[in-house]
């Protein structure tokens, strides 16, 4: 018995399932359970601590179309998802064409402009914060110094929601810049070189070759900042709390203030599952097309 089960394990093919298992199980036990708890959630009427009036059936989701907090929720959302996404990518294509080439100078960049990622959200934000606050800001003092005077960043309806877009651009563009510059270097040298033969400029041969040979990486980074966009919470939350006047709250962060400020977890879980059809609806379609595409 021992022999066989050592048979077994002793495959590639099979041992390769132990590697892969603590990965599936933290996905089970902190992306699958609590995905499908907040689903059963929103059939209920319940606080955080799962008391409450009981089975609702749709009654939360009734509730949610008409509230119009989560309209604008929903609005200010994909309002930053549409300005955040190109940003990061225009950013990111633009600094990884400048930095293909494996010189000094552009290794202690890519390290430079990838540091951001690698600190939390909550830190990037607290820093931020503390740089434009209305009082005591690095930033209001120079404005100040300038003749500027009055500009509050964190409380200005119209100028706060783009700070935001900034802090979030600042903080994520690195992870873009060196995804697209991991698939640039993959590119064939040969086909640069055939090209300056024939005359093509530096700006022509990104057009021409580099974008038609890295379109599956775009397209890879386009689906997961487009994910990563739609959850956006911790920047607001730590900054604005989604003011002011609500020009700042997000989905996301409405969706936390009904859980758990106003204490109604089962309406809060029906509002988490507006995101999740949405994220889900444009998960489907763009594979789908991509697929297409590839056949």
């Amino acid at each position: 018995m021992v022999g066989k089960i050592k048979a077994f394990w002793n495959k590639p093919s099979h041992v390769a399932y132990l590697f892969v298992m603590p990965v599936v199980l933290l996905l089970i036990v902190f992306r699958i359970l609590p995905m499908i708890a907040a689903f059963v959630c929103s059939f209920f009427d319940m606080d955080m601590f799962l008391v409450g009036k009981g089975f609702v059936g749709f009654d939360n989701f009734a509730e949610a179309f008409r509230d119009k907090r989560l309209w604008n929720g929903l609005w200010v959302t994909l309002k930053f998802t549409m300005v955040e996404v190109p940003l990061q990518m225009l950013i990111g294509l633009a600094l990884a064409g400048l930095l293909t080439k494996n010189r000094l100078r552009n290794r202690f960049f890519r390290a430079v402009y990838f540091m951001p990622i690698v600190c939390s959200a909550t830190a990037v934000a607290i820093m931020w914060r503390m740089f434009l606050h209305s009082n005591v800001g690095m930033m209001t003092y120079w404005l100040e110094c300038i003749g500027i005077k009055g500009v509050n960043f964190l409380n200005t309806p119209g100028l706060t929601f783009y700070v935001i877009v900034f802090m979030s651009v600042w903080r994520s563009f690195g992870i873009s810049t060196v995804i697209f510059l991991s698939a640039m270097q993959n590119v064939p040298r040969e086909l640069y070189e055939s090209a300056e033969l024939d005359g093509c400029s530096k700006i022509r041969q990104f057009f021409s070759i580099t974008l038609p040979l890295i379109k599956e990486t775009i397209a890879f980074v386009l689906i997961t900042r487009l994910i990563g966009s739609l959850q956006i919470f911790d920047l607001v939350l730590t900054t604005t709390e989604g003011g002011p006047n609500y020009s700042t709250e997000t989905l996301v962060y409405y969706t936390y203030v009904r859980a758990f400020s106003n204490n109604r977890m089962g309406y809060g879980s029906a509002v988490s599952m507006f995101l999740f059809a949405i994220i889900l609806v444009i998960t489907v379609v763009f594979y789908a097309r991509l697929y297409r595409e590839e056949k």
